[in-house]
């Protein structure tokens, strides 16, 4: 029997059914704005643009503006967000599909959000679908049922404002007698304009939650909402308590039959749950909640209005996304209170060279995410009130004192300090980390060494060869540019041992470690008692105790200050300033006894702005040194990394290179290139055996611009990036603007 007359043999009553093919039922487009322009859960950056669908006549009502729907794409389904409805489309008709399905059934991504959207990712030169993944928590189909389902009631919400006002009175009748220009910020609020301010608040263990707790008053009593982007979850903890005192209510269940939610603030946080993030940012779209607290994340709050945004300690690395187009938290929070006509506020433990350029009118220009700011800094009657007594025991203070420890890493001065702190109360030292770094100092004068052409720090090669970190530039024949000394040493920073030297000082004292290289990581709390605690920045304990004296340390020494000396990066001196200030701020006010050592070696005026408390005097240095080196913020500045081949053609691409008109820029001290490096970085953290070919030579290099050419730059090196994912070129290709740290 040949193949063609063989047969498939059955049973009866087995044999396969022969189905007809069904002709596809007909659709029609809705009668009112048939199509719909939807960003697609499609990161490619050449693909960044709204597609547009047809909407069926059924779906018209369902498929509005700001809904999740899934459609067709390529020969996948993706999700999606409608931006708008249009009645005509340039694409032709033969080529539109019809949206699949309506996901959601209200929006959840509201009209001023999606204008958000859109201006955060031009003003970063990322794609809407960019941001929507890390703005819109992934979706819980039950949390909308029991967020939609509950009705909106508007009960109590004058009784809660008149609460408001009389706690934004009563706090601001205190505050009022410490800050100065305070009162243009309380007026701000009362008014629907956009203004910005630079907030450098007092010491005290807990004053910057009483600030910010008046804020929160004086804009719910207007009936603004309130988005808080503060630095850890430590920060978080303490708001929150701050918000609880003034009579907010958190977001919680409550004890109804309905098991419904209710409340005033909510946190709003990446490391949350699904369902309590998507609950939560469900209720803020709703305007259940009117009060945001978070870290970076919180910073897409889909608040409505003339809102508060508020960032505090903006010099922080956390601020920053870690995936494109990495947004930092400074730049949205502004950029949003600029579009919603509301109220931006940077603080800081010390003021950040971006928020001192934002307040010195000779500096400042109007950008995207920049412009001018006006200071409220404490009076210097309340500053020497509520500082503690700050002493700098340097080498010439120690001789002074006749000393016979110079050299100590604990001097017996700073020991007879800390022993008499101690009879009454905890003591905190704060050492600069746990870690061991390298760094290349002066071997005579002990200096950091830096490039000659750029005055970026050296580093040492495995070779054994020195090469700049900024520049990249290659250093032989080097010389101290102080002593004239010619050799080089290097200085290893550890700070593992301290416990152990320390309980030879203070012998039976009580020892706590809070580092989180630790066995038990970050103690949040110690009670008031004495005991000494050794943290490193950002780890310090809080002291609980009955009253406002037994909630702070009796003294704070800063160990190892030299340290400061060797740091990296352009942010070094205002970061560690910042790290001083955040632990000195836990000690006792003079007036109560409170003494804070500063312990070694260090740049003056990073001394003198901790004992005056006074940050501003660094930043205005730093200021003036970034003016002469053109670095940001004076200039726009991005940073573009990746394989060396695909970044030379970047920069070539968006004119940074030969005769492009981002080649140059013009400064205090002439015409410079434009672009610093490209210098070889390492390899990423989740590097793979066989990506190593394709990532060899990887390289980093900065581009500097006009601040009022930055939005400029931002759109050419998105053009860039699609160009280069587009045509499929090899190698890795990204792109950062304002970076922390630019190589």
């Amino acid at each position: 029997m040949s193949d063609v007359d063989a047969e498939q043999l059955a049973l009866d009553g087995l044999a396969p059914r022969r189905r007809r093919k069904r002709a596809p039922a007909a659709k029609t487009p809705a009668a009112k704005h048939p199509i719909a322009r939807v960003v697609l859960d499609v990161q490619a950056t050449h693909l960044g643009q709204t597609f547009d669908y047809y909407v069926e006549e059924r779906h018209s009502e369902a498929a509005l503006p700001g809904v999740m729907v899934r459609v067709r794409f390529g020969g996948q389904r993706v999700y999606g967000i409608i931006w708008e409805r249009a009645d005509a489309s340039d694409t032709p008709a033969s080529s539109l599909r019809y949206i699949e399905r309506v996901v959601t059934d209200r929006a959840i991504v509201p009209k001023s959000m999606r204008d958000d959207v859109t201006a955060i990712a031009d003003a970063f030169g990322g794609t809407r679908a960019n941001i929507l993944r890390l703005a819109v928590p992934p979706r819980v189909a039950y949390v909308e049922r029991e967020q939609w389902e509950r009705p909106r009631t508007g009960r109590g919400v004058e009784t809660r404002r008149r609460m408001y006002a009389g706690a934004e009175q009563e706090s601001y009748a205190a505050l009022q007698r410490l800050y100065g220009n305070i009162g243009l910020l309380r007026e701000a609020f009362s008014k629907r304009g956009f203004q910005a301010f630079v907030f450098d608040p007092l010491p005290g263990a807990g004053h910057w939650c009483r600030c910010v707790a008046w804020m929160v008053a004086a804009a719910a009593a207007q009936g603004r909402p309130v988005v808080l982007v503060l630095p850890t979850m430590r920060e978080i903890e303490d708001m929150a308590h701050a918000l609880k005192a003034m009579g907010m209510r958190p977001f919680a269940r409550t004890e109804s039959a309905s098991g419904s939610y209710d409340g005033d603030f909510t946190v709003l946080n990446a490391q949350m749950p699904p369902a309590e993030r998507y609950r939560a940012y469900l209720a803020i779209s709703l305007g259940r909640v009117s009060c945001v607290l978070g870290t970076r994340s919180a910073m897409y709050a889909p608040v409505e209005g003339n809102a508060l945004f508020l960032v505090l300690d903006d010099v922080c690395y956390q601020d920053a996304d870690g995936m494109m187009p990495y947004a930092n938290a400074r730049g949205v929070l502004r950029l949003r209170a600029k579009s919603h006509n509301g109220v931006f506020v940077a603080m800081g433990n010390a003021r950040s060279v971006q928020s001192q350029w934002e307040t010195d009118a000779s500096y400042a220009k109007d950008t995207q995410v920049g412009g001018f700011s006006t200071p409220i800094h404490a009076l210097p009657a309340a500053t020497k009130e509520s500082s503690p007594w700050v002493r700098w025991l340097n080498r010439d203070e120690l001789t002074r004192l006749a000393d016979p420890t110079i050299g100590a890493r604990v001097p017996h001065t700073a020991v007879r300090v800390l022993s008499k702190a101690l009879e009454s109360g905890p003591v905190l030292l704060s050492i600069p980390q746990d870690g061991i770094t390298e760094a290349l100092t002066c071997s005579q004068c002990h200096r950091q060494a830096r490039c000659a052409r750029c005055t970026g720090p050296l580093e040492r090669l495995h070779d054994g060869t020195v090469r700049c970190t900024w520049c990249g530039i290659a250093t032989v024949q080097w010389s101290c540019p102080s002593c004239h000394n010619e050799r080089m040493r290097v200085v290893r920073v550890g700070a593992a041992g301290t416990a152990q030297e320390l309980s030879r000082l203070f012998r039976g004292v009580p020892i706590v470690l809070s580092t989180p290289s630790q066995p038990r990581g970050i103690v949040p709390e110690i009670t008031f008692a004495p005991r000494l605690v050794i943290a490193t920045p950002g780890a310090e304990p809080r002291v609980r105790g009955a009253g406002v004296a037994e909630r702070e340390y009796r003294a704070v020494a800063i160990l190892d200050a030299w340290t400061s000396l060797y740091a990296f990066g352009i942010d070094a001196g205002v970061d560690t300033l910042t790290a001083w200030m955040r632990a000195v701020a836990l000690c006792a006010p003079r007036t109560r006894g409170g003494q804070a050592l500063l312990i070694g070696e260090t740049d003056p005026a990073l001394a003198k702005s901790l004992m005056l408390w006074n940050s501003p005097l660094l930043a205005r240095t730093e200021l003036s040194e970034r003016a002469q080196t053109a670095l940001p913020p004076v200039f726009a500045a991005a940073c573009v990394w990746g394989r060396r081949d695909a970044v030379k053609t970047a920069l070539d691409r968006i004119g940074a290179l030969g005769e492009g008109d981002f080649a140059s820029i013009e400064t205090s001290e002439g015409r410079m290139p434009s672009v610093l490096g490209p210098v070889p970085i390492p390899q990423p953290r989740t590097i793979d055996s066989r990506e190593l070919e394709g990532t060899a030579d990887r390289v980093k290099a900065v581009v500097r611009v006009p601040q009022s050419r930055r939005a400029e730059l931002a759109i050419r090196l998105r053009a860039a990036s699609a160009r280069h994912v587009a045509s499929r070129e090899p190698g890795e290709l990204r792109f950062q603007l304002d970076p922390k740290e630019r190589i």
